[in-house]
């Protein structure tokens, strides 16, 4: 068993660290929302109240996912001063497109090993430990970290050094977001023009408009149930602004990523970002 730090068990980390409890020695840090840290606690994680613990707990892995880039920097810069040169530190936050090299400074500062991983996948798949890793660092430490991360993903593929991996995080974003956007408007649409949804679902699953958005949405959807893809308005808004600034010098990508964002912008404004996405086919109003 390892001893394992995890910052930032929202609603993506909690299924994480839950499954890191099944193998390894699990310290938690408090944070605003007690409902997942009291939880973890129940099954036996450890709460650190402060990141100066840090100092004598020659952790063997340190795991961070945050809500952005700014939020990890500020947290790397306050956590490089305690942590052991052994430990390996984990970065599960979704970053903009400079955010992991920026990281990697830190911590190389330190002579701390930094590793980059973003994942796949929504916080069912997160408990259910099915998640994809995209892995990005260096060569020796891919095996030591896949340690770890085996235990909340399906599957690690390396991508090789930080910045690529997250560059490849983002992109397969694209893919997802807009494929969710289309699938959002594919069902306000029909909605729109009072066309059978389960009939028109059941004729998408049959071509290459099938995905796993049509599916984590329509099975839910078709029932009345919005809900069935968790993923907030704003996470998605300022996931697509990175996505857009990473493809800022490919014309037809930036158009598509612009366009995407201009919808979610809009639905935030009007006072739906706290909704999950698919929550906005039943508002009217966006």
């Amino acid at each position: 068993m390892g001893n394992v730090g995890f910052i930032g068990v929202g609603y993506m980390g909690y299924g994480m660290a839950k499954n890191l409890l099944n193998k390894h020695n699990l310290f938690i840090f408090a944070h605003k929302n007690r409902k997942p840290i009291n939880k973890l606690l129940k099954i036996g994680a450890k709460e650190l109240k402060s990141y100066n613990e840090l100092e004598n707990m020659k952790l063997d892995c340190l795991m961070i996912c945050v809500t952005n880039t700014p939020i990890a920097i500020k947290v790397a810069n306050k956590i490089k001063k305690y942590l052991d040169t052994k430990t390996l530190v984990i970065d599960l936050t979704t970053h903009n497109k400079t955010g992991a090299s920026q990281m990697n400074k830190i911590f190389l500062l330190k002579k701390i090993s930094y590793n980059f991983c973003g994942v796949m996948g929504g916080p069912v798949q997160s408990e259910q430990g099915i998640l994809g890793g995209i892995y990005g660092g260096k060569k020796n430490d891919f095996l030591k970290c896949k340690k770890y991360l085996n235990s909340f993903c399906k599957s690690v593929f390396n991508f090789g050094d930080v910045s690529k991996a997250s560059s490849a995080k983002l992109l397969s974003n694209f893919l997802s977001l807009m494929t969710t956007t289309s699938v959002i408007e594919f069902f306000k649409s029909a909605k729109k023009l009072d066309i059978n949804i389960k009939l028109l679902c059941d004729v998408a699953r049959l071509g290459s408009g099938n995905s796993g958005a049509l599916d984590r949405i329509a099975n839910k959807a078709i029932k009345g149930n919005f809900k069935g893809y968790v993923f907030s308005v704003d996470n998605t808004y300022k996931d697509l602004n990175y996505i857009n600034d990473l493809v800022s010098e490919l014309p037809n990508a930036n158009k598509l990523s612009k366009l995407a964002k201009s919808f979610y912008k809009e639905a935030s404004q009007k006072g739906f970002g706290n909704f999950l996405v698919s929550e906005l086919i039943d508002k009217d109003k966006y």
